[in-house]
């Protein structure tokens, strides 16, 4: 083309678009390989075309086809049509990223149309398009990637038009947490250059869990097992990094920004150079280390060595000292009668022995830990049977032991002996108890020698340690700088090689096959990363993606948040949803913190949890990036839990009116006064608690509890009275609720027959006897009659003709509650017999090679699941059905009386915050003493942190989550499906090493 696209005259109308990138179209004349850029026209992303471009000089319009959504759920903005002439190329730069844009804007080419296209239409012409999807004309791959430009060249001969999509058609739907995402099992055939790239684009995106389609082989036996190696190999030397630096006390640099799973640094490393700078670096380190620990070691040993001349030394300087004196005296004949104790009683025969028949002294030295040095003593005693001189002397400070690095104390020892046989027992006896021999000289001449010389070496070891100590430093500091980055690398490697080997190889080994689960709202963006990664592979041949139909329960997949996701995880701790069935964590979110609530009701304690919550979510960046332990880790993860069981809390206390158990008049004063002194307040009347109080007005305390009725005598009657029948309207409301998601999941996986035979008489059932009750019991209040509802619920049953007397609250209560109990009876049947009669039927029908067309098709069922050709087996059908009939009949009744635990948890709290406060705080306010009243205080503080605020409120979380999983899901969640687990690099942790 080699007419120039100019903007016309035409006015715009613009609105904002979500965008944040500039786009530009450009059109250019590639014929002869020169290129010829025609002037682009320019659309800035802040601005929304909704009109028809009229140019000058050329065809080009620009089509608005009102915000059409499209199949993959996303909108169509605005569509460029420009013609296009044999070897021309459409060009769409400044595209932005991939994930905002994407393949959305790649052009389509196909024959002119005449109207304004539609997203339809746009489908339709992607079909025809001819040769590679973008042509490569010479340019850098800077320009070529996807991520920065659209090309496409139109075929030889092959005049079309071009057109370029803009709009959110790759923007994921939005999906919604009543029923998981819809999902696709779809095969991906990759060209072998490109898997590694392809596994990568689809980790960074993770939307894709990939089926393992080598079940039969082990680890070794894998394609990429000697890839999986190496990674490990280099994450086992990442750990030997992290350990030396936290060995040597340094700190390793902070976690590099990472998003969508992505480091911003990781991409410029190379696996195999960085495979070879470990190994060096290892090489180094290990080298270093081995240096040092010779060096500490023979430090240790020479600082034995000098404790060891100097302890030996002073041993031998005394004896010497001794005997020069003694020779001294023996000349000087100084010695008296007195003194010859001290004289060996041999002297003179010893004098008298030949030179070479005198026996000469050995000795050995060296230490001895403290701790053996008894034992030690002892052992050389026996061996030698007392033929031998100890002296030790302990060194006053622990010394590292060179054989374990560690510091012990230790003691010199100097063993004198005589004979060889003696000599080598001590020899023994030293090495079995670890004692380091050393040399000592018997010269003291030699051993100022020796002291010199082990002086100096010490000095010139410290210094030497010093600086390979300094050099270790720098290396692992080094390290440091790049360990997070390099040890985020290698687990991602790991990752995306322990995928390809789920993937099998084509026969001709230049293709893979992956086959996994992906939600239907995804399918485009999942498209785009492998356009990309097939451009950055510089691949030929892209990746062929397509859907497959299979029978197989796809996975579960609830798109949650930080808010919502602690609750997704209470649903699926009870098991994880079918596939597309109602999900009970959207109403969990206000059931569960309400009935919570409706057991902890009390605003004081509800202000204590609320401050506790807002803590842990004001701070929850600060706590994301540490490891926390156990228990912190459970309720850092449940703190939005935690702030809406604590409104929750407040909420209920202002109903039951209660602070730490006492009553405020926040909402007005009390409709109650004194009996005998109406002019008093209630809370002065001293025959509140015997005679009781009489009501002054007609109008009810404005909201929640009257505070009158605390500490009155008929205080407990009336809140037990006014607690059990809540809890009963809670539990039958929550039940129906319940009944009703069964029949939306009947009528969503179009079952008629769950419908009409289990629906339906259950809620007919469930109506007519405990939803009557709740209707009785509201009328009661209405009316304030004194009718005993125990005696018309069981003579309901036992005599449903008699009188019912002054227990009557409505005209006609007689002929309703036979009808009811008609009702009920009739019910019982109903959900027994039809079902397994029906699905006999058609299953015979079936076999005959009709259709049972009144129920549909799609209520075919057998024991294991929808495959036709399923022994049909009755009696199990029949069994299996009269168990869930029979566990409804009854659990309908114990359902029912397990929501008054919300009545009994209610009023233990109730009771034992009444005890602490009464018992323990006002009980130590009417001391004088100041002491016993802090002690009170303490005291009180104590039993309230540990027991209302730990001990109360995991009770009442523990009979929430029951009544939620027993009362609430069984009646309609199945909850036997799995969880959807993508291949994200966003959810790899450091165990994934």
């Amino acid at each position: 083309m080699n007419q120039g696209m100019q903007e016309g005259g035409a006015g715009l109308a613009t609105t904002e678009d979500p965008y944040n990138a500039s786009v530009s179209i450009e059109v250019a004349d590639y014929s002869n390989d020169l290129p010829v850029i025609d002037p682009p026209i320019a659309i800035p992303a802040s601005q929304r075309v909704d009109f028809i471009l009229e140019q000058e000089n050329s065809d080009a319009r620009l089509h608005n086809p009102g915000g059409e959504v499209n199949q993959s759920g996303g909108g169509v903005d605005y569509v460029l049509e420009v013609p296009i002439l044999a070897n021309d190329v459409i060009r769409a730069g400044g595209l932005g990223p991939m994930d905002e844009l994407g393949s959305v804007l790649v052009p389509f080419l196909g024959p002119r149309i005449n109207k304004p296209p539609s997203y339809n239409d746009l489908a339709g012409l992607s079909t025809h398009r001819q040769g590679p999807r973008f042509a490569d004309h010479g340019h850098s791959r800077e320009q070529r990637d996807p991520s920065l430009t659209a090309l496409q060249r139109a075929p030889q001969g092959w005049p079309a038009t071009g057109y370029i999509i803009f709009g959110t058609g790759d923007k994921m739907a939005q999906m919604e947490l009543f029923r998981s995402e819809e999902m696709n099992l779809v095969q991906l055939i990759i060209p072998s250059e490109s898997a590694h790239d392809t596994v990568t684009y689809l980790a960074e995106l993770g939307l894709l869990q990939f089926k393992d389609l080598n079940p039969d082989k082990s680890p070794f036996q894998r394609t990429y097992a000697n890839q999986v190696k190496r990674c490990g190999e280099m994450a086992r030397k990442l750990r030997y990094f992290r350990d030396q630096i936290t060995k040597a006390g340094l700190t390793p640099a902070a976690r590099p920004v990472v998003e969508n799973g992505w480091s911003a640094h990781t991409g410029d490393v190379d696996l195999d150079d960085l495979e070879v700078k470990l190994s060096e670096l290892e090489s180094e380190l290990t080298e270093i280390l081995g240096n040092t620990d010779k060096l500490n070691r023979t430090q240790a040993e020479l600082t034995e060595l000098h404790s060891v001349l100097q302890k030996a030394g002073a041993f031998f300087s005394a004896a010497r000292d001794n005997a020069t004196e003694a020779q001294r005296r023996e000349l000087d004949g100084l010695s008296s009668s007195s003194e010859d104790m001290d004289r060996p009683l041999l002297l003179e025969q010893e004098m008298q022995v030949e030179p070479s028949k005198q026996v000469r002294l050995g000795y050995v030295s060296g230490v001895v830990p403290k701790a053996k040095a008894l034992a030690f003593e002892r052992i050389l005693f026996r061996a030698t049977r007392g033929n031998m001189f100890l002296k030790q002397a302990p060194i006053e400070q622990p010394v590292t032991d060179p054989a374990t690095g560690e510091k012990v104390e230790k003691v010199v020892f100097v063993v004198f002996f005589a004979g060889e046989r003696a000599r080598l027992k001590v020899t023994k006896i030293c090495e079995a108890f670890g004692a380091n021999r050393y040399p000592f000289p018997e010269e003291a001449a030699r051993q100022r020698q020796v002291k010199i010389q082990v002086a100096s070496r010490l000095n010139e070891l410290q210094q030497t340690l010093e600086a390979g100590n300094h050099h270790r430093d720098n290396l692992l500091t080094t390290i440091g700088i790049k360990l997070e980055e390099w040890s985020l690398l290698v687990r991602r490697e790991k990752a995306v090689y322990h995928t390809l080997n789920m993937l099998s190889i084509d026969v001709t080994r230049k293709c893979l096959v992956a086959e996994g689960w992906c939600p239907v709202a995804a399918k485009s963006r999942i498209q785009d990363a492998l356009v990309k990664a097939s451009f950055h592979s510089n691949s030929q041949v892209g990746t062929i993606f397509q859907v497959l139909h299979t029978k197989e329960l796809p996975p579960t997949y609830y798109k949650t948040n930080k808010f919502t996701g602690a609750f997704q995880e209470i649903v699926d701790a009870y098991g994880v949803g079918r596939y597309r069935e109602a999900n009970p964590g959207v109403f969990s979110i206000i059931t569960f913190p309400f009935l919570f609530a409706v057991m902890f009701g009390d605003w004081g304690h509800g202000i204590i949890l609320l401050l506790a919550a807002l803590y842990l979510v004001l701070n929850e960046k600060k706590y994301m990036s540490q490891k926390l332990g156990d228990i912190m880790d459970m309720a850092f993860g449940g703190r939005y839990v935690i702030l809406l069981m604590s409104i929750f809390s407040i909420y209920t206390g202002f109903i039951y009116n209660e602070f730490f158990s006492v009553p405020f008049k926040i909402f007005g004063n009390s409709a109650y006064t004194c009996r005998d002194h109406p002019e008093l307040p209630w809370d002065q009347c001293e025959s509140a608690t015997t005679v009781g109080l009489i009501k002054l007005r007609d109008q009810p305390y404005p909201f929640g509890l009257d505070p009158a009725w605390h500490g009155s005598r008929s205080e407990l009657p009336f809140t037990n009275s006014l607690k059990m029948k809540m809890s009963i309207l809670l539990g039958v409301t929550q039940m129906n609720v319940g009944i009703l998601l069964s029949y939306f999941n009947g009528k969503f996986f179009n079952k008629p027959l769950n419908i009409w035979y289990e629906f339906v008489p259950q809620i007919l059932f469930l109506g007519s006897l405990f939803g009557y009750l709740s209707v009785l019991i509201i009328v009661k209040w209405c009316t304030g009659s004194q009718a005993d509802l125990y005696h018309v619920m069981i003579y309901m049953f036992l005599s449903p003709t008699d009188d019912l007397g002054d227990n009557q609250l409505f005209v006609g209560q007689r002929t309703v509650q036979i009808i009811l109990l008609a009702i009920a009876f009739v019910s019982v049947p109903w959900m027994l017999l039809p079902k397994p009669l029906i699905l006999k039927k058609q299953h015979e029908q079936r076999l005959a090679g009709r259709t049972y067309g009144a129920l549909g098709g799609s209520d075919t069922e057998s024991v294991n699941g929808d495959d036709e050709h399923e022994e049909f087996e009755f009696g199990e059908i029949f069994v299996h059905q009269m168990i869930h009939t029979i566990e409804f009949v009854l659990g309908a009744v114990s359902n029912t009386a397990s929501y008054l635990r919300l009545w009994a948890l209610s009023l233990a709290h109730a009771e034992l915050s009444a005890v602490f406060y009464e018992r323990v705080l006002l009980l130590a306010l009417e001391y004088d003493n100041i002491i016993i009243r802090l002690i009170g205080f303490i005291v009180f503080s104590i039993a309230t942190l540990g027991v209302l605020l730990v001990m109360e409120t995991l009770s009442a979380f523990l009979h929430a989550l029951r009544l939620h999983w027993v009362e609430f899901m069984n009646k309609f969640y199945m909850g036997d499906g799995y969880k959807f687990h993508p291949f994200s690099f966003a959810t790899l942790t450091e165990d994934d090493d």
